[in-house]
């Protein structure tokens, strides 16, 4: 049945309101100018809403856009702003594993090919982007969505739409709510690995000074609340809490209220910029606990901004090591990538668009060539194994979250990251 979208675009500029959004008034950096990516062969890059002043069309949603030779999937993502490199990485992945598949014979003879849009982390470009994608470009579903508040605007349209809302890059828990019909998450969630940071800073080091300094929005929340509720089964709460804007670097405020608490550790829950300028300024006022920050901060994008700053910071993921090749699935990640960019250097942020784009391969798969979104919906959700190369993900009733595995690494001395199992290890 189609559906009318035009007042759920008020609806969900409510829900981005509630959600903590701090508005574009606060997108420092988020619009840079500049044209646009230049698209390869099976993906566009778009001005999305973020740089336009276009209003969407708030129309009736079109069939998907499946052919005898193409199904069309869509991303909404930071491409402009303080994010960028997270919706870029995202995209890399995603493509990598659409041209992997294609050059194959694609699924059941269709090809992939993806459209992705700019919200630069703002929660009402990613509205705007998502009516778009659905309506005017009638794509089969969305894939790789960044970030808590941009996903929580654009799930309610894509909900209503009926349109898949595959494996966004946030571990917030609203979106493990089983209610979700459409919804199917690829990672480790935020409460997982706050309780890992928690665990390994008490068992570990026992640490008992811990502070939190978290971005105001909903992402920032949710990690805020994955780390307070990790304490609080431990009997223990922050000896200090730190904020800052979403879209900024605006950290020393944030700073003066963690000092307050004279913490032995931090757990961060930012995007890489804000945290690495909070890292900076500390260690440069001689304010130097152990830091740890979530996988949504863009590893790679961190190390580089840290820099000789960077050795010590600790940082929880949700995938594999990027550079063990010994791991068929991150073997398969390299030829991919090398295959579709050349010179592209293996990262987490990537990897986990490698992933995303396998498992929308794994369910198109299942469907065969009477693909519908039900179908896809369906094989996705009720598998309880689902192998990509040796990382299982498994779904069931009540359960659209395929991996719960939480992994640990450092940046080392020699700005790399290195895997770890407990926190103390000696590292380069």
């Amino acid at each position: 049945m189609k559906r009318t979208l035009g007042a759920l675009t008020a609806m969900a500029l409510l829900l981005a309101g509630l959600a903590g959004c701090t508005g574009l008034g606060n997108n420092a950096g988020a619009a840079e100018g500049g044209a646009p990516v230049a698209a390869p062969q099976l993906g566009r890059v778009l001005p999305g809403a973020a740089n336009s002043t276009a209003e969407p069309t708030n129309g009736v949603v079109s069939a998907p856009r499946i052919t005898d030779d193409l199904i069309l999937f869509g991303q909404s993502a930071a491409f402009n702003g303080p994010a960028r490199e997270l919706g870029s990485n995202m995209r890399l992945g995603i493509l990598a594993a659409f041209q992997e598949v294609n050059e194959a014979g694609g699924v059941h003879g269709r090809r992939l090919e993806l459209v992705s849009l700019d919200d630069a982390y703002e929660p009402e470009a990613a509205i705007a982007n998502t009516l778009r994608l659905i309506e005017e470009e009638r794509v089969f579903a969305l894939i790789g969505a960044v970030g808590t508040p941009t996903s929580r605007s654009a799930t309610p349209i894509a909900a209503d739409a009926e349109v898949p809302y595959v494996a966004p890059f946030t571990g917030a828990a609203f979106l493990r709510d089983p209610g979700w019909e459409n919804i199917i998450n690829l990672r480790s969630s935020y409460n997982q690995e706050t309780e890992e940071m928690v665990a390994r800073l008490t068992d570990d080091l026992g640490i008992e000074r811990i502070g939190v300094m978290y971005q105001d929005d909903s992402f920032g929340r949710a990690g805020y609340r994955g780390a307070l509720g990790a304490l609080e089964r431990r009997g223990m709460e922050p000896v200090s809490v730190g904020l800052y804007p979403r879209n900024t670097t605006a950290v020393k405020t944030g700073l003066l209220q963690l000092r307050r608490g004279d913490p032995e550790a931090v757990i961060l829950v930012g995007a890489y910029q804000p945290v690495a300028a909070l890292i900076a300024w500390a260690r440069h006022t001689g304010m130097d606990p152990v830091f740890m920050t979530v996988s949504f901060v863009g590893s790679n994008a961190l190390a580089e901004e840290l820099g000789p700053r960077g050795a010590g910071v600790f940082v929880t993921q949700v995938v594999p090591f990027p550079t063990d090749d010994t791991l068929p699935i991150v073997a398969a990640y390299h030829r991919a990538l090398a295959a579709y960019e050349p010179g592209a250097v293996p990262g987490f942020v990537s990897l986990e668009g490698y992933l995303a784009g396998r498992l929308a391969i794994a369910g198109l798969e299942r469907c065969g060539r009477e693909v519908s979104r039900a179908c896809f919906l369906d094989s996705v959700r009720t598998a309880d194994n689902i192998d990509l190369d040796g990382f299982p993900l498994r779904y069931g009733a009540g359960d659209n979250q395929g991996s719960d595995t939480v992994f640990l690494t450092v940046i080392g001395t020699d700005g790399r990251y290195h895997p770890i199992d407990r926190l103390g290890e000696a590292t380069p």
